[in-house]
């Protein structure tokens, strides 16, 4: 829009606030294309260099390892931006008029306050990692990667203060609270008792009015730290050995593959060739709308881009198959939560890096419990399908062929992972990289979809929104478990467990039940950092492989999207269907008890879980 003013005179006007914001996020948005096109290239130059010179690049690996720690902030930075880092609670969604800028006001301040300590924290941190002289390579120090974390912590912060525009003096003031609080961390000035459990109290409502994950994790660790009086910069050396994790880089390279699919054109023709597999027997709409959400979840790492992706499609199909309206939201809500459990699904990289066990055995464990998963809600699909409806059809063998050579290269995307990761040629993260590189190649250079200079750098910030906002919630979580190892919770719990139940059978149930009760109030990513520390202890001391025990997990964690009050899935269906939350639980409550039967038969069928990686480890 024109104000009339000539263009010299609007060059030389000096920059609004709305002005610097948006700058500022188109150079975040850049950062992080060019930060995820690093990572995915230089793993790739790896593979090429020593396939046709035998040597190698020197460092790679750490420099991807650092590089995800850059993508984890700036992408925790654009998610501050845009709003959207994870909360767990909805209680401020039933409130009213001021109660919701007093709810808002507050949950502000204690995001401001805990960014403030966790910025400072890092500075700490970091300045004690300078001091060290440590490199990367080439001379590089590693204090420069490092420095993302204060960087990131507090334009994190400062985004949380700016989202309180709508009172300027509450701002200041939470500002001022901060440095207060900052200034009180710094001098060593003790926390006793009555503060202590005052600003854990202020924590926890907090979190049930919506105030983001990464806060409450990282509030309840500052506090335990500052109040026993140890250094709270160990909380973000935890989050850097967590991001720098060798295998971490999988992460943010598989979801970035997802996403290459997820915004190019690659759900119109993937749910054409399922259809036109499936679409002429009866139910064959569910099972076309389930093996295509299972095989998009597998990818992308989060069910809820696979409903706003696929929704639009899939609701039609299951419509003109005759599905009722609740049937089709139920269904779909259901579909989307399946595809963790199938490899690169990156729940199960998350769980091998939180245990320590090789990813590609989690890979192979997670694909005949992943596939029953699929199975039962294409079953209870099935079932749900009208006995006689319009999508009764005979099979067309030229569409059917049609659609299969038009999805030809996406199909393929499987196969190039799996060869890739199993072939003996590339590591997992190379491996991971060689997929996004190949995603990107087939949208944007075979099919054309997304535009290179207009699609690329928006589908990239989205990714690194994403991935940046579990990263955040990982590394500070990390920070809280290793607490709660250090006070020798894990140990305590085994020796209490142990005497409390003496069957194996007994402690499975009691394991599910748990399980079930924190995927009702936990994201599956911060479960995993937080329980898994927990539980494998208890697991080993009742005889169940470590294996197992993550496949359990995991399931009884896709349960949790579907399970209020953070079933992210019904939020994300709600969201994309214009549907109340009520009435999404309602018609997504059958596929929960599909899922439980599921959850059960991988419980006490443990061959469903270890048979794979046993068989080919012989």
């Amino acid at each position: 829009m024109s104000t009339g003013a000539p263009a010299s005179i609007a060059a030389a006007a000096p920059r609004t606030p709305l002005a610097v914001g948006a700058v500022l996020g188109a150079a975040e948005n850049v950062v992080m294309a060019a930060t995820l096109a690093a990572m995915a290239l230089l793993p790739l130059a790896e593979i090429v260099l020593r396939a046709t010179l035998g040597v190698g690049i020197s460092g790679a690996a750490s420099f991807t390892q650092h590089l995800t720690l850059l993508c984890g902030m700036v992408g925790a930075a654009i998610a501050a931006r845009e709003g959207r880092l994870l909360s767990l609670s909805t209680l401020n969604a039933f409130l009213k008029g001021r109660a919701v800028t007093a709810a808002r006001l507050f949950t502000g301040t204690v995001a401001v306050l805990v960014g403030t300590l966790l910025s400072v924290a890092s500075l700490e941190f970091v300045l004690a990692e300078r001091a060290g002289g440590n490199s990367i390579a080439y001379g590089i120090p590693v204090w420069i990667g490092q420095a993302a974390l204060p960087a990131g912590f507090a334009l994190i912060t400062l985004r949380l203060a700016y989202a309180l525009a709508d009172c300027r003096s509450g701002r200041i003031a939470a500002l001022a609270l901060a440095a207060l609080v900052a200034a009180a961390a710094l001098g060593r000035m003790p926390l006793g008792d009555t503060a202590f459990l005052a600003a854990m109290s202020a924590l926890l409502v907090a979190a049930l009015l919506g105030s983001p994950v990464f806060t409450t994790l990282g509030g309840a660790a500052l506090l335990l730290f500052w109040h026993h009086g140890l250094p709270m910069a160990s909380i973000p050396l935890d989050h850097y050995r967590l991001v720098v994790n060798p295998s971490l880089p999988m992460i943010p390279l598989f979801t970035l593959a997802g996403y290459f699919l997820a915004e190019g054109g690659a759900p119109g023709r993937l749910v054409r060739v399922f259809n036109a597999l499936f679409g002429g027997m009866r139910g064959g709409a569910a099972i076309a709308t389930v093996a295509a959400c299972a095989f998009f979840t597998s990818f992308s790492g989060a069910s809820g881009v696979t409903i706003i992706a696929l929704g639009g499609m899939l609701m039609p199909l299951l419509s003109s198959a005759g599905y009722s309206q609740r049937g089709a939201l139920g269904l779909l809500t259901g579909a989307g939560s399946l595809g963790g459990l199938l490899p690169p699904g990156l729940p199960l990289v998350l769980y091998g890096i939180v245990a320590k066990i090789s990813i590609e055995e989690m890979f192979l464990a997670g694909i005949l419990p992943g596939l029953l998963m699929v199975a039962l809600i294409a079953a209870w699909g099935i079932r749900l399908a009208p006995v006689s409806s319009g999508e009764r059809r005979r099979f067309d063998w030229l569409e059917a062929r049609s659609a299969l050579a038009a999805a030809k290269w996406e199909l393929l995307l499987p196969v190039v992972a799996f060869a890739a990761l199993f072939g003996g040629f590339a590591t997992p993260v190379e491996a991971a990289a060689l997929t996004a590189v190949y995603a990107f190649v087939v949208e944007v250079l075979v099919y054309r979809d997304l535009k290179l200079t207009r699609d690329v750098a928006r589908v990239m910030a989205e990714c690194g929104l994403l991935v940046g906002g579990v990263l955040l919630i990982l590394g500070v979580a990390l920070g809280f478990t290793n607490y709660l190892v250090d006070a020798q919770i894990p140990e305590r719990t085994v020796e209490w467990v142990t005497g409390a139940i003496d069957s194996r059978w007994m402690f499975l149930i009691a394991l599910n039940v748990f399980l079930l009760a924190a995927g009702c109030v936990l994201d599956i990513y911060s479960a995993t950092v937080l329980l898994v520390p927990l539980i494998v202890p208890l697991g080993i001391a009742f005889g169940i492989d470590p294996i197992h025990l993550g496949i359990i997990f995991l399931t009884n964690m896709e349960l949790g999207y579907l399970t209020p009050p953070v079933g992210m899935n019904l939020f994300f269906a709600a969201y994309r269907f214009g549907k109340p939350l009520p009435e999404v639980f309602r018609a997504a409550l059958p596929a929960v008890g599909v899922l439980a039967v599921g959850v059960a038969l991988v419980t006490f069928l443990p061959w469903l879980a270890t048979g794979l990686p046993q068989l080919l480890a012989r």
